[in-house]
Formats: C-alpha cells, structure tokens, sequence
C-alpha cells in the first residue's frame, strides 16, 4: 500500500470536512451510531474470530478485545451524546479591534489530519473516529493487530454511513499491516498530528523517529494514597472500584500507598471485599511499580502525605493520583503538589475518562505538561487561526505616526 497517498487523500477530504457544517457532521454521527447497532451481528461476528486467535493472551488484553453487546451500546450512547455538545469550530475566542476598521479575531479550526495508533481496543477506534469527525479533523487509525477483523468490521460501517450522510470520501483511513507504523510516521507533510497509545518505550520511539508533532499517552501507573484521616468505609469501595471496575483500563489503579496508622486497618477490611480475587504485593523494589492491568495491585506502606506525594512523583506516569482523606488541608496539599493530569479527592481513579468527563469520548489521555492534558476530547483536537479583517490598512502609517493603535477588546 503507498501510504503516503492515502494520507493525502485523507488530507484532502479532511479540508472537506473542516468546512461541512455541524448540522452534516452530527447527521453522520447518528447515522453511524444506527449503523453500528444495524450490524452489531457481522461486527461481534469479526471479534468472535479475532478472540479465537487471540489464544494465550493476557486476561487484561482479552478484556480490552472483547467486543459486546455492552461495550456497542456504549459508544453508540458516546455518538449521540457527542452530537449533543457544541460545535467546537468557528467559535471565536477572542476578538480586539486594532484601530478603527481594523478587527483581529482569534477562531477556532480543526488541527487537520491526526493519526492515531492504539492498542487491542476496538471501542477506541468507534471514538476517535466520531471525534475526528465532529472536530473535523481527518483521521488516520492503525489498532492493534488481535482486533483486527473487529477493527475493520467497524472500519467499514463508518466509512459508509459517514459517506452515505455526505461526508467527504476518505475522511478516515484504516491500517492495518504493522509496518504501515513506520510509513505512516513519516507522512510529516500530510499529518499534523501523532497520537500513539501504548508503553512508554513506544511513545519514545515515535517520538524518536517522526517529524509529526507527537501527544503522548503513556502507561497508566495510578496511585491512590489512604491517609490517617481517611474515612475507611469511603476508602475500601474506592480501592476496589479504582482496582476492580475494569481493571485493563489505563486509569485503573496499580499502587496502593498506606499511611502507616490505618495501614493494617485497610489491609484487613480489604479482604474479601472485592466481587474478584485481587493479589496485593508488598513493594519490594522499583520493580514493582509498575501497570498491571490486571488484579493484582502493589502495596506500600509511607509514614504520611509528603512521602505519598514525593512516592508518586518519582514512580507515577502522571495520569491520575487519588487521596482518600477527611482533612481538607491535607487534600489540598496532595491536589496541589502531585504533579498528575488528574489529581482526585475522594473519588475513584476510574472517573479519569473523556466520556465521564462529558467531553462524549476521547482520543486519549496526555499525560504531558502542555495543554491538552488529561482526557483528550473536543478541545484537544481543535486548533485556533487568527483572522485580521480591514479596510485599506498598512503598516506604514502606524510606523511612520500618522495611525497609531487603540486596542479595544470586543465582548
């Protein structure tokens, strides 16, 4: 396959559908959720056979594959709600007259063709590409090799209700050999943006070898620190949902820090009550720290906030960290000194979702310092351009003093 022209296509198209307006995105949305429901038998068909093939997977691995009756009503409600939210284009931002006839806006715009590279996950492939469209960005989807009959079962009912509403042919594109990762990176021309998901070794790998910018989504080693003011009937269901609820997630918690006075107290309320069996390890080394994906959690034992706190920075992947605790002060400290994109209070580390968040799904989740941070969803897929609009102005007149500037900013 010449990759490079299908990522000029999908160039091309996505020029296309960055002008089409809300109205024809969010009507090819609908038409997509009803598609998918309409095919849900050749859709669970296809992940039937890659769940055969899937063999001797991790259990962690196998849960992410799987491809339900469930997992389709979830991104079909995750569709419906996305068209629901406002048009994340043409919104200006910020407007400021110059001078008298001469009026800057700032308005937002898509980034343009952003290619995603994702894990076994057929769900994630449902999002992205419904994000894609209604931000209005091009997308270019490589998933993981075990889904891909799923992948491209989906694939397939997307483009053709997207194209059956009207939207530009090859406004996505799906692939699906592996060694389409290493062409596709360096369509720097054609793509704007990379957005791999996995281990940190392959996030630094893309990062290494392409000229794309790059919005990292690293592992998801997540911590949730039970302090010695911790109220240990919230703290038990919270250890347990963060572990348990779906443990192959990213957001799913790995390391249980123990303040020392209440460490024996939570360990013994911790047995039995979770709905599985969940091994707890006592950290041994840095070896430890590590994401599982699975049920099993790492435990250490720290002597207060600080040492929580100082724990999660050095081990954390700076996903999303929770305190359990009564003391407001004590919580704020932990919100304010964990440097994660998601810091919690009380609640359970699996809230760290672009659907829950009610953003209507996510690309991703970043974990670096520029923005956009945390779940990635409609205003991280947006861009801005500033627009200038005047009457006959040039520079110099104001060089020369015969203008000057007033800088009003509109409301």
């Amino acid at each position: 396959m010449d990759y490079k022209e299908m990522a000029k296509q999908v160039k091309e198209a996505g020029a296309l559908l960055a002008a089409a307006d809300d109205g024809l995105r969010n009507e090819a949305l609908l038409r997509i959720a009803g598609s998918l429901e309409a095919h849900r038998e050749e859709i669970f068909a296809a992940n039937r056979r890659d769940m055969e093939r899937a063999g001797d997977l991790r259990a962690s691995v196998k849960g992410r594959l799987k491809f339900d009756e469930h997992k389709l009503a979830d991104v079909a409600c995750g569709i419906r709600n996305l068209t629901q939210l406002p048009d994340p284009l043409s919104r200006v931002l910020f407007e400021r007259e110059l001078d008298e006839g001469l009026i800057l806006s700032r308005v937002s715009c898509p980034i343009g063709v952003i290619g995603v590279i994702f894990e076994a996950r057929p769900d994630a492939l449902v999002q992205i590409s419904s994000l894609c469209i209604k931000s209005g960005n091009g997308a270019i989807l490589k998933g993981g090799s075990e889904a891909k009959e799923t992948n491209r079962a989906l694939f397939d009912v997307i483009m053709e209700a997207g194209t059956a509403a009207g939207l530009p042919d090859h406004f996505a594109a799906l692939v699906e050999e592996r060694a389409g990762v290493d062409e596709i990176i360096r369509c720097h021309e054609e793509i704007d943006l990379l957005i791999p998901r996995g281990s940190n070794e392959f996030v630094r790998y893309i990062m290494e070898n392409s000229e794309i910018p790059v919005m990292g989504h690293a592992a998801g080693i997540c911590h949730v620190y039970v302090d010695r003011d911790a109220d240990l009937d919230k703290a038990i269901p919270i250890i347990v949902d963060a572990k348990t609820q779906y443990p192959a997630a990213c957001n799913a918690a790995e390391t249980l820090l123990l303040d020392e006075p209440v460490a024996d107290e939570v360990m013994r309320r911790l047995q039995g009550a979770a709905p599985v069996d969940v091994t707890y390890i006592e950290a041994r080394g840095e070896e430890d720290f590590c994401e599982y994906l699975d049920y099993k959690m790492t435990v250490l034992r720290v002597s207060g906030a600080d040492e929580a706190i100082a724990h999660i920075n050095r081990y954390g992947s700076h996903h999303t960290d929770a305190i359990i605790t009564e003391n407001e002060e004590t919580a704020e400290r932990f919100m304010t000194f964990v440097d994660s994109a998601g810091v919690y209070w009380n609640a359970s580390t699996r809230f760290a979702d672009g659907f829950r968040y009610g953003f209507g799904a996510e690309v991703g989740i970043s974990t670096g310092k520029l923005p956009p941070r945390g779940p990635v969803g409609l205003d991280g897929l947006v861009t801005y351009k500033y627009k200038l609009r005047g009457n006959g102005h040039i520079v110099r007149d104001y060089a020369e003093g015969k203008k000057s500037f007033h800088f009003r900013d509109r409301s």
